[in-house]
């Protein structure tokens, strides 16, 4: 169909969660709650960070780095949806709509590649702790970063260009309370056949390779604990990466029976799993690693207590 012929899409609906009033009120009052606990969660995680030089370590730079991600993450799209439900409106112009599919899928992107970095620092301290020092230098740290920033941006970039390259008709209701890339391809009346395999074949490189180096290095992890003489250095060893693995059985979890497939087999069912990858999990974050770190909880009774002090004084 020649786009001449077609009619031009200057806004797209998001049609949210559900269609009726009283349930869109009790969604809007939990999001907004995840929301705030999300971004209050991650920031008191970011501060406790930064200003308690105990922890200026990889692992814990790292980590400041997750909970920046996590916090932009979910401030791609939960936002949009409570302005939308304040004013009463269901509108997302074209270009907010492709500028949130670009933040949404760099800072989704982004969190995978950290999780990749935070697994290679694990193994470093495990199976090369007379290196570690020497290996994780600062700058590396600020490399491997920067690098992923790139690529993802990369990425996202790519992916954003093929969707703003197809043509969208009359039907411009998106079944979802953001421009998840899925759903809204295939309200093109382009043929995406070539597009969609570009996505799904780039997507899945983006996905199976932070994957592939994630289980390598827990491969070596494990294989080298298992060699320790005591069941409490065991015990004190993967400690360490329980909370990163947790982290990483909900995150690729969900994004396995989420994202790596075809945008035509996309249905209203997977709106579960994206509100989970979405809004849960950046939400979960914060808990999954002050509750199982001794570090992170003194860290923040720390900067709990100043805030108190210099509130009084």
């Amino acid at each position: 169909m020649d786009r001449e012929n077609q009619t031009i899409i200057s806004e797209f609906l998001l049609l949210g969660l559900s269609s009726k009033a009283e349930q869109q009120q009790i969604l809007f009052w939990l999001f907004l709650c995840v929301y705030l606990i999300t971004v209050i969660g991650n920031l008191l995680i970011m501060l406790a960070i930064g200003l308690d030089t105990r922890l200026h370590s990889p692992m814990y730079f790292f980590l400041a780095n997750l909970s920046f991600v996590d916090l932009c993450f979910s401030s791609v799209t939960v936002p949009k949806m409570l302005v939308n439900h304040i004013i009463r409106s269901k509108s997302i112009s074209y270009v907010e709509c492709m500028t949130q599919m670009y933040f949404f899928m760099t800072f989704g992107n982004m969190d995978g590649f950290l999780l990749v970095v935070m697994a290679y620092d694990r193994y470093m301290a495990i199976c090369r702790p007379l290196h570690y020092t020497t290996v994780m230098r600062p700058g590396l740290c600020i490399l491997l970063v920067a690098i992923s920033w790139v690529i993802t941006n990369l990425h996202a970039l790519l992916h954003t260009l093929l969707t703003a390259e197809l043509s969208f008709c009359a039907d411009n209701t998106i079944p979802h309370f953001f421009c998840d890339p899925y759903p809204l391809r295939k309200l093109s009346c382009s043929n995406t056949f070539i597009s969609d395999l570009m996505v799904f074949t780039v997507s899945g490189v983006m996905f199976i390779t932070p994957f592939t180096c994630i289980v390598i290095s827990y491969v070596f992890i494990f294989s080298n604990v298992m060699k320790f003489p005591s069941t409490q250095g065991i015990q004190k060893a993967l400690s360490t990466c329980g909370s990163h693995l947790t982290v990483v059985s909900l995150f690729y979890g969900d994004v396995m029976g989420l994202y790596l497939r075809p945008s035509s087999s996309y249905s209203a069912v997977d709106t579960v799993a994206s509100v989970i990858f979405t809004v849960v999990i950046p939400m979960l974050n914060p808990f999954i690693y002050t509750l199982r770190n001794q570090d992170m909880k003194l860290a923040l009774q720390r900067l709990i207590h100043t805030k108190a002090i210099l509130q009084m004084s």
